[in-house]
């Protein structure tokens, strides 16, 4: 049987990544507006309700005006934008995030992709509560750095421009008004009490992050080990094939490799999953002076965006979760 999607919004930097990953299956067929058509809102909404699937690429504005053209009721509709990522009759687009997170994805008609920055702290995070180690009102926070594209449109074009016209920014911290939109789904999404700390940068390269969780182990019940923080995220993922928990003795040896006198790690790079549906996560601990810092790595444009709206499409079309990926 061939499904038919409706990608809304293929021509901008998600859709067009979603339509790559979705180019040459057989099991799909992918439906395209008329670009003379394209802001024609009687052949969106024809589009809209013709597809077996519709992904929807767009602002959050523009998101929830696509929905409400959607008159159909068997149309499922995944939304890559923030609009939805906490609303009501809404199914959170993280198969990993719990065992059951799976099931419902697939019986949802209405799934929100996470975004990226928050794709590596619930996975860092939420297992560690559920576990009982970190505390829900335990004050965390969060940074890292991504790649541009994680900055939309207007920071890409900025960073591709001639050195004349552009930027030449190596790193740029922002969220400094400390109330980011992602905040609302990393809240909603791990148990915690209280927003994190949330101190986001991009870099000068396109695509791929790294998201850090620090921790005060001293401050936490029993005051945990890495051995226990690791252990509890690798119970957590066990049997999955797109988020991969790193071994202890891989930890242990990524703290001990150096480039030169500063102690660089040379190989935790954000690049190194690029194009992929992967996500990667450390633990890095001074159990002397009772700290850690919890790292998730990952593809911005990726699990973080359309390699997991192509995970999460193959799941309400009863297909195979990795077909594509």
């Amino acid at each position: 049987m061939t499904h038919t999607v409706f990608i809304d919004g293929e021509a901008g930097t998600t859709g067009l990544q979603i339509r790559d990953r979705l180019a040459g299956r057989r099991d799909l067929e992918i439906l395209s507006i008329d670009p003379e058509r394209r802001k024609d809102a009687e052949a969106r909404a024809e589009l809209l309700n013709a597809a077996d699937a519709v992904v929807l690429c767009l602002p959050d504005d523009a998101s929830r005006e696509a929905v409400s053209m959607i008159t159909s009721n068997s149309v499922r509709v995944i939304d890559a934008s923030t609009a939805f990522r906490t609303a009501p009759g809404w199914t959170y687009g993280f198969p990993e995030k719990s065992r059951t997170q799976r099931d419902e994805i697939r019986n949802a008609t209405r799934v929100a992709n996470p975004g990226c920055w928050p794709t590596g702290f619930i996975a860092l995070v939420r297992p560690l509560v559920e576990a009982g180690l970190l505390p829900k009102d335990y004050p965390l926070t969060a940074h890292g750095v991504s790649g541009y594209t994680g900055g939309g449109k207007g920071l890409i074009a900025e960073m591709e421009a001639e050195p004349a016209s552009g930027t030449r920014d190596a790193h740029r911290i922002y969220g400094l008004t400390l109330a980011h939109k992602h905040l609302p789904e990393m809240v909603a999404n791990t148990g915690i009490a209280a927003p994190p700390v949330f101190a986001p940068a991009v870099g000068r390269y396109a695509q791929g992050m790294i998201v850090e969780v620090p921790l005060h182990l001293s401050l936490l019940p029993g005051r945990p080990t890495a051995a226990d923080l690791l252990a509890a995220l690798a119970a957590a993922y066990e049997g999955e094939r797109f988020v991969e928990v790193a071994s202890p003795s891989e930890c242990a040896e990524l703290q001990k490799e150096r480039a030169g006198a500063a102690g660089y790690v040379a190989r935790l790079d954000p690049e190194a999953l690029n194009g992929t549906n992967r996500m990667r996560l450390f633990v890095f601990a001074n159990e002397d002076v009772g700290q850690a810092r919890l790292v998730a790595l990952l593809d911005n444009l990726g699990k973080g965006a359309s390699g997991a709206a192509v995970q999460n499409l193959n799941l309400m079309l009863g297909l195979d979760e990795g077909e594509g990926l």
